[in-house]
């Protein structure tokens, strides 16, 4: 009995140790922490939004339209009057509420019909054949059709961009569940018996985590383009709610009079897509060093 407890401490200490190096190596990455602190920056805007701006992102003032950036309006004003900073702000919540909850379920979705998909030989074929012909519609299409389906609302936009992507988790899933299964320690287990969801969710699916949640993360800022770009063609989020499709949309008939309508949001969802990509890129470097 104390062998055991002993074997399992020492199981443990190892565990810790590993977390710790993976810490260290994602610290030293100085890219990595670029993204995180990016990223941070971000979601605390995001999430302090009331209080980064006095002003209403819906309401209009025409009195104020077109009015350059000042001290007044760092970002300027639209054609009805509203703060472009303001709206930005908030359009980057949207982006990551849509992002991060597009990312989560398929996570979910994709890792469970992979897992199913490389254990069942019978139902590999059925879904990964849906999956590589959901995959092989470009993205844009498939998310204007769904939209088009299921109306424009924020909660239908989430749920057609996890049914264009979750696809692409579940080919990631699979392929790195493939590998587990034929492990020396998975055949053991069987022959003694246990049972496949035992097998898939306790022993599989552990060690394919890392190369989802990687996927997860290129998905996160795939998603919040895709959503943008839906938007601005008048398939997402509908006005006047302000996201960064939405704003981009409405200016585009201005670019050449009022040049800061397009720049500065275009410039913070560039920086909000690529903080988000190289984290993902740190993440990926830390829990699969063989994949450089």
């Amino acid at each position: 009995m104390s062998s055991e407890k002993g074997n399992m401490d020492i199981a443990k200490d190892a565990i810790w140790e590993n977390r710790k190096i993976k810490l260290r190596s994602f610290t030293k990455n100085k890219m990595a922490m670029f993204g995180l602190v990016l990223t941070v920056i971000m979601v605390l805007a995001a999430i302090l939004a009331p209080l980064l701006t006095p002003y209403d992102p819906i309401a209009m003032e025409t009195t104020n339209r077109f009015q350059a950036p000042s001290m007044a309006h760092l970002f300027g004003t639209d054609e009805f009057g509203r703060d472009i900073l303001t709206r930005t702000v908030y359009g980057i919540r949207i982006s990551l509420i849509i992002g991060a909850a597009t990312a989560a379920i398929t996570f979910v979705a994709g890792m469970i019909l992979g897992l199913l998909a490389a254990y069942f030989t019978f139902l590999d074929n059925l879904i990964m054949r849906i999956c590589e012909g959901m995959m092989s519609i470009p993205s844009i299409l498939m998310g204007i059709a769904l939209m088009s389906v299921l109306g424009t609302e924020s909660k239908n936009v989430v749920i057609a961009l996890s049914i264009v992507y979750t696809p692409v988790v579940a080919r990631v899933a699979r392929a790195a569940a493939l590998t587990v299964k034929e492990m020396t320690y998975v055949e053991a287990i069987k022959s003694q018996g246990a049972g496949w969801m035992r097998i898939l969710f306790k022993h599989i699916a552990p060690n394919t985590l890392s190369s989802v949640i990687v996927q997860a993360t290129y998905i996160f800022a795939t998603a919040i383009i895709l959503e943008a770009a839906l938007s601005f063609l008048g398939a997402g989020i509908p006005a006047p709610t302000p996201s960064m499709g939405n704003i981009l949309n409405e200016a585009k008939q201005y670019i050449f009079n009022s040049w800061w309508l397009t720049l500065f949001p275009s410039i913070v969802m560039i920086l909000l897509v690529m903080g988000i990509n190289i984290l993902g890129d740190g993440i990926r470097d830390v829990m699969d060093p063989t994949a450089n």
